[in-house]
């Protein structure tokens, strides 16, 4: 995942990342990239195998960002099959090409896909980030085949808040609370995952299903490091809403690096749904 996808061979608006929240330009995308893979490729890679990926499928990775479950596709489909990997923002993606995996510049805000194409169609952390999420959810369940399977994992209510009498490890961190406001403000819709499933079903999916996990998050972890990547990222506006003052932004991050800190991760929303299979005759 980065945020907004990238498909066609076309570059209508692909690379300029304007108005994305978390641009893949910042300094801290790498840190954030490897940070997300690492806490999520595994729950990830479960849903995709109960949907039966293997050999022959032709998989599409909707904002791939560093390409860890691109790749991970690539090799269940085989040589018979193929995945292509999109980005709003590909640098992340470059030298991960093999013979069955494509690398395109896309966004699924505005650029076309192809339809009726894909077994597979798959996007991790991305339609939060795009205003027109509902369009782009419906030009990927244009994508699948008949028969093909949409998987979508994105956050969504109920938010689970630090709650320090329950756990005094899980301490707020006011860094955090303000980035959730600023991203909020711009458009960022942190809740559209618990939409999903209702979407796909309205849009005509059958076999629907959901699944919502919560983690608890410890300093210094990889999940923290995501954190920490984005309070940074967007440093300025935090800093401009007068909400914090340096300091308390400075032992902010700071204390994301301290294992004695931990708090409730937001609540991921894994949502899949197939496309119902061509009737004979």
């Amino acid at each position: 995942m980065t945020g907004r996808s990238t498909a066609d061979t076309s570059s209508t608006g692909a690379g300029t990342d304007v108005g994305y929240v978390f641009a893949n330009a910042a300094e801290p995308t790498s840190q954030r990239l490897a940070g997300l893979a690492a806490g999520l490729d595994p729950s990830s890679i479960r849903h995709l195998r109960e949907r039966g990926v293997g050999p022959g499928w032709h998989c599409l990775e909707v904002g791939a960002g560093g390409g860890s479950i691109a790749v991970w596709l690539a090799e269940q489909v085989g040589p018979s099959g193929s995945v292509l990997a999109t980005d709003i923002d590909t640098r992340f993606l470059e030298g991960l090409a093999r013979p069955n995996l494509a690398i395109r510049r896309h966004d699924i805000a505005t650029d076309p896909l192809p339809e009726a194409a894909f077994d597979l169609v798959h996007a991790r952390l991305v339609l939060v980030h795009v205003p027109q999420r509902d369009t782009a959810l419906q030009r990927m369940v244009r994508a699948l085949k008949p028969g093909g399977w949409l998987v979508v994992e994105e956050p969504g209510a109920p938010v689970v808040q630090p709650e320090p009498e329950l756990d005094p490890a899980e301490v707020p961190l006011k860094a955090h609370e303000v980035m959730e406001q600023v991203i909020a403000a711009r458009g960022v819709d942190a809740r559209y995952g618990r939409r999903i499933a209702g979407h796909l079903r309205e849009l005509g999916l059958v076999d629907i299903g959901a699944e919502g996990s919560v983690s608890r998050v410890s300093g210094g972890s990889a999940a923290a490091r995501v954190v920490q990547a984005g309070i940074a990222r967007l440093r300025e506006p935090i800093l401009a809403t007068g909400r914090i003052t340096e300091q308390e932004f400075d032992d902010d991050l700071a204390r994301l690096e301290d294992p004695a800190l931990a708090w409730p991760s937001r609540l991921l929303w894994t949502t899949w749904g197939r496309r119902p299979a061509a009737q004979a005759g």
